[in-house]
């Protein structure tokens, strides 16, 4: 029976931390995902606005396909410059191509970013935004265990109506192989049902991790904008945004690893109603440790394990999407 890993985070997949980074004052931060070795990467864009860093370096008919960090971020286009501190660390020590021996090490760090610009925190930062060195302190503090919540990329993040936030899980398949998502949930829809207290992702929730509400005894049937969803506000495109990493133990090409982000898109589809609108600029990246080969003994054995993989993978965005308002403060 597939259940959680130790931690329930992403970072139960050998070689992966994550690091936090929050401004109370702005009321933003930025979340880091840092890989030990260089991962398989791939990346999937549903929404109709996001905002984006080297994600075409992830194309399956592009070079390099691996990652070194991958960021999530809070301010909007401005957040884009936490992947610049992130990178400058990480080749200062080191970390990154080497195509020749008197350059700098180039590390390979996509980012997206979501919009909380809106909120009531102090946004006069001058000539000089606050995200560059974010994203050098949330490097330096990524560990094995990381708070989940109102921290991070999540700090300013809203889920409809409600607080959003930072969200983890983590998921043991059958066979060993571990998957694993890592969310920033700041959706223009709900993750609530009508009555404000039922998460739309209940059916997968393991061991409580958001509640442990009871079934609930009537359906949803109020039409397709649920009460708590900003859909009924005066929204504007860009202002929303649920942003993803899934990672998976199992030895991906890049292309696997980019029918892993699409089929993950489904746990977005799942915790949030309604999902991947023109208003949203949902992202999922999709990331292999490579740790444990999959047996090619038969020809339909791979894509079946593919497919259970990416099926876990939706399951654990899903649940992460819920974990993370739940533990928003």
């Amino acid at each position: 029976m597939p259940k959680p890993g130790a931690h329930n985070l992403i970072t139960d997949i050998a070689g992966l931390t994550v690091g936090n980074a929050t401004d109370e004052k702005i009321k933003t931060g930025v979340t880091v995902l840092r890989c030990r070795e260089p991962f398989v990467a791939a990346v999937d864009v549903r929404g109709g606005a996001p905002g984006v860093r080297e994600t075409d370096t992830l194309a399956p008919e592009n070079l390099v396909g691996r990652v070194d960090a991958i960021v999530l971020t809070g301010g909007s286009v401005f957040g884009l410059a936490a992947a610049d501190g992130v990178a400058n660390a990480l080749s200062h020590s080191g970390v990154g191509l080497k195509l020749s021996d008197a350059g700098p090490a180039i590390p390979i760090v996509p980012a997206a970013v979501l919009h909380d610009l809106g909120n009531d925190g102090d946004k006069n930062w001058g000539a000089m935004s606050p995200y560059n060195k974010l994203g050098g302190q949330a490097l330096a503090a990524a560990s094995e265990t990381f708070t989940l919540g109102s921290v991070g990329a999540g700090r300013g993040a809203m889920a409809g109506t409600v607080k959003g936030g930072l969200g983890s899980a983590s998921m043991v398949l059958n066979d060993g192989v571990m998957v694993g998502a890592l969310v920033t949930a700041n959706p223009v829809g709900s993750v609530f049902m009508p009555d404000g207290k039922t998460f739309y992702a209940w059916p997968w929730e393991q061991d409580g991790e958001f509640g442990a509400r009871p079934v609930p005894q009537e359906r949803d049937c109020v039409g397709p904008i649920p009460p708590l969803s900003r859909l009924a506000q005066t929204t504007k495109p860009g202002a929303n945004t649920t942003i993803a990493i899934v990672a998976t133990s199992a030895a991906l090409t890049g292309v696997e690893a980019k029918r892993i982000a699409m089929m993950a898109h489904d746990g977005i589809a799942r915790a949030v109603r309604p999902a991947h609108t023109p208003l949203d600029g949902d992202i999922v990246f999709a990331i292999s440790s490579g740790a444990q080969p999959i047996p090619d003994g038969a020809d339909a054995f791979r894509p079946m394990m593919l497919a259970e993989i990416g099926a876990a993978a939706a399951d654990c965005l899903a649940r992460a999407t819920a974990r993370a308002v739940y533990e928003a403060t």
